[in-house]
């Protein structure tokens, strides 16, 4: 289990007002190559780690935002921190397999 679970709903203010899927894409794939363990949803995505690790994270999927022309970037967080280590997607999701 991780130290921390970190949400991140990333809203990028496009140039020309362009749909920002294709920038939420790229967010979602820093995650992705970061490897910790993650899970989209519809508003937001979640991963586990360490603090610092999800920090970093969430630095680079901002930094990618501008770098791909965005003027400003809005991103929203829910972080829980675990003293004992627990924070697990798994574990606060198990009684709710398939997501209902």
């Amino acid at each position: 289990m991780a130290e921390a679970l970190l949400s991140i709903q990333i809203l990028p203010k496009t140039a020309a007002g362009e749909d920002i899927i294709p920038y939420v894409d790229r967010a979602i794939e820093i995650i992705r190559e970061s490897g910790v363990p993650y899970r989209v949803g519809p508003l937001e995505t979640t991963m586990e780690g360490s603090l610092d690790e999800l920090l970093t994270i969430v630095k680079k999927m901002n930094a990618a935002m501008f770098e791909m022309g965005c003027p400003q970037v809005m991103s929203h967080i829910k972080l829980l921190i675990s003293g004992s280590g627990e924070a697990s997607i798994d574990r606060l999701l198990e009684k709710y397999p398939d997501g209902r």
